[in-house]
């Protein structure tokens, strides 16, 4: 039976990873995922929770954990925060390479110095590269579905990829909010034990992750990028099924939309910057403006076609970043004008810097943000893409 619980978003991951039923975990504390490892060390010290919990020295060491765990068949999960999302960056390389499934929950905050421990996407967003699948949610349901979801999606033998399930530090990791639980029958019919196609034994010795000359190593790239493809197709027929499964939130599979059938203008973010623009979306329909949302929830693999098909019939663009690529843009921008880069009469496109190192983003700022979108396309200027928007000069 569907259970209801009030939770912050750390200890819902916690309670994710649990009903996943992992059967590893590599734990290092780092603010301000901590209290999801810790709920987790509960769990397995009680014995509620039948899993090997690995305490290590380092979070490069959580994630070489992980590899040999995952490489060993086992369920594998673990969960950090910025600088040492950093500290993992190696190893990242080596969890996707040896196409292992593991999933991560990444409580993103700012990377320093300054130190900074409040959220922007930085810490994640520059990992975007390492082949990894990253979701970014919104809600402490989304949490804890995505979870699930992810080891449904990257535990396919046609994705075998990790990924990170990514949630605004403080703003979600120490909030608390309701959520649902499902059976935990139910989810282990929905997530069956992995099956690993391969996986290594001491008494069936093999040699992995070795040499690879230049004559097969392009070919092992490029199946990481199919696998991609794949997971774009796979991600929203996971989530239907699992919204229909256990009467939950559809989340949108790829990405949510909201009033985009007539909008003239889009609004287009992630994580909870997308969750408030749904306020300010609905403020601006109260006002006459034909204002959409589009939430990105999947940002590798990115949406392309879904947002071709969007925001090639609107008059303007907001794009609303809580991460900057230095010496260009969001980018969540770059994304976006990518993907609508040969649309005829592609719509302008503006690009909001805001939310860097924990500054709020009210419904307020959306609004205004959307409303100079709109004033902008209508004056048919092309002079300014970038706003670093409320920056104190």
């Amino acid at each position: 039976m569907t259970r209801s619980l009030v939770e912050t978003g750390n200890h819902v991951a916690g309670l994710a990873a649990e009903a996943a039923r992992a059967e590893v975990v590599a734990a290092y504390p780092i603010t301000p995922q901590t209290a999801i490892v810790e709920l987790i060390a509960e769990f397995v010290s009680s014995g509620r929770m039948k899993s090997q919990y690995i305490c290590v020295e380092s979070e490069h060491s959580a994630m070489a954990a992980s590899v040999g765990a995952s490489a060993s068949g086992a369920r594998t999960f673990t969960a950090t925060s910025s600088h040492g999302l950093v500290y993992m960056h190696e190893m990242l390389h080596w969890a996707s390479g040896a196409r292992l499934p593991i999933v991560m929950a990444v409580v993103n905050r700012t990377l320093g110095p300054p130190w900074n421990i409040l959220p922007d996407l930085s810490d994640s967003i520059s990992q975007r590269d390492t082949g990894w699948l990253q979701f970014y949610c919104a809600t402490h349901q989304e949490i804890f579905d995505t979870i699930i979801q992810a080891y449904k999606i990257c535990e396919n033998s046609k994705v075998l990829l990790p990924a990170m399930v990514c949630f605004e530090g403080f703003i979600l990791s120490h909030t608390s909010m309701p959520f649902m639980i499902p059976d935990q029958e139910k989810v282990d019919s929905f997530l069956p034990r992995f099956k690993p196609g391969w996986k290594l034994d001491v008494d069936k010795p093999m040699s992995h992750g070795t040499l690879a000359s230049s004559d097969y190593f392009m070919e092992l790239r490029y199946m990481i990028q199919e696998a991609m493809d794949n997971a774009r197709e796979l991600i929203p027929i996971v989530d239907k099924e699992y919204s229909e499964r256990f009467g939950l939130p559809y989340h949108g599979g790829l990405l949510e939309e909201v009033a985009c059938s007539d909008a003239e203008t889009l609004v287009i973010s992630m994580g909870t910057i997308g969750s408030e623009a749904k306020l300010a979306i609905e403020k601006l329909r109260e006002k006459g403006h034909k204002v959409g949302l589009v939430r990105v929830r999947a940002f590798r693999p990115f949406p392309i076609e879904e947002i071709r098909k969007i925001c090639g019939r609107t008059d303007a663009i907001a794009v609303i970043d809580r991460a900057i690529s230095y010496g260009a843009e969001g980018q969540l921008f770059t994304e976006v004008q990518s993907a609508l880069y040969d649309v005829e009469e592609r719509p302008p496109v503006l690009n909001f810097i805001a939310g860097i190192g924990g500054r709020d983003v009210t419904e307020k700022d959306i609004e205004m943000m959307a409303l100079h979108a709109a004033k902008y396309a209508k004056e048919g200027r092309f002079d300014q893409r970038l706003d670093w928007y409320g920056l104190k000069r």
